[in-house]
């Protein structure tokens, strides 16, 4: 598969062409513009947009307990005593720091997704270094989450290694522009965060289908360790998830948002967090630039500022999806 993207064989030039916007014009012309700062909690905060998302009667993970005192953390192994499996991460962490996904347990061992243990010691460190701001935007202090697993669909489980894949939306003012579903390795330790070892796979906005797979910035069509097709594979209730995605921006009033999701087994598409400033690298996975469709977005918006989700939604699929027009 042509690497288009590759960094020592295309030139500025056919960048541009091509769309792919950078750090600085992501921040300067579609990021900063957009997004007023006071709206920023509302993301930054799990916590509190787990309360938004509820409000809008979207599906989120089970809250199983808040840790936000180091006496709290000392009663751990009695307050989690109850649960198999679960997720703690960061209230304010970012890029997928600080998670940690236990799947189950074995004696007094706290089994992780990729295998390995933990002892009640280690998780309670975890815990302490949440709190201390370790892994929080700033390094401010912070709150251990403590959330239910999420049992994901076994269409997308049997193409990701242990951990469960989430889908990722972009959009512009309320318009969703382009998404992937971003799928663990043995080497992100079952995250399914790409600078950690996750592939990214870029979807067909109309159908939910596969279309196009990096792996550290390579051309994948494979899964590295199960050995299993990335492509063609679609994105099960996809009209779901486009449309959880699509009233973020009701939820939270940014203009340039990012909405992650996974589709549960039995819950359907599980709402896990809302981003202020999702990266770029959804570009390489769908082998297709940004700027092209943030511009046509922004042009919509302004010549109709008060379309509805539903509305919006249709002219997206209508617009970016690759099986109803060429991008």
């Amino acid at each position: 598969m042509k690497k288009w993207w590759h960094k020592w064989l295309i030139l500025p030039s056919e960048l541009k062409r091509l769309g792919v916007i950078g750090l600085n014009q992501r921040n300067g012309t579609w990021l900063l513009p957009n997004n007023n700062r006071k709206f920023y909690r509302k993301v930054d905060d799990k916590l509190v947009t787990k309360l938004l998302a509820e409000k809008m009667d979207l599906a989120v993970p089970k809250l199983f307990h808040v840790f936000s005192t180091q006496k709290n953390v000392m009663d751990l192994e009695e307050i989690l005593a109850p649960f198999d499996s679960f997720v703690m991460k960061p209230s304010r962490g970012s890029g997928g720091r600080g998670v940690l996904v236990i799947k189950k347990r074995r004696g007094n061992k706290f089994i992780k997704a990729s295998g390995m243990s933990m002892t009640i010691q280690e998780v309670q460190q975890h815990a302490t270094e949440i709190l201390g701001g370790l892994f929080s935007l700033g390094g401010s202090r912070d709150v251990a989450m403590v959330e239910a697993c999420i049992n994901c669909h076994p269409e997308l489980t049997k193409i990701s290694y242990q951990g469960a894949p989430d889908v990722r939306v972009i959009m512009l003012h309320g318009y969703p522009v382009m998404a992937m579903l971003r799928v663990a390795t043995r080497q992100s330790d079952g995250r399914a965060n790409l600078h950690q070892g996750a592939i990214g796979i870029g979807i067909d906005l109309a159908t939910g289908k596969s279309i196009h797979a990096i792996h550290h910035g390579n051309s994948v069509d494979t899964h590295p360790d199960l050995d299993t097709n990335l492509i063609n594979i679609t994105v099960p209730q996809w009209d779901t998830v486009l449309e959880m995605a699509t009233k973020g921006y009701e939820m939270t009033g940014l203009g340039y948002l990012g909405a992650d999701l996974i589709v549960d087994d039995t819950v359907g598409p599980v709402v896990i967090e809302l981003n202020a400033r999702p990266g770029l690298a959804i570009q390489l996975a769908n082998a297709t630039g940004l700027r092209l469709r943030f511009e046509k977005a922004q042009a919509q918006a302004k010549a109709h500022p008060n379309l509805g989700w539903e509305e919006r939604l249709a002219f997206s699929v209508k617009a970016f999806g690759r099986q109803k027009s060429a991008q």
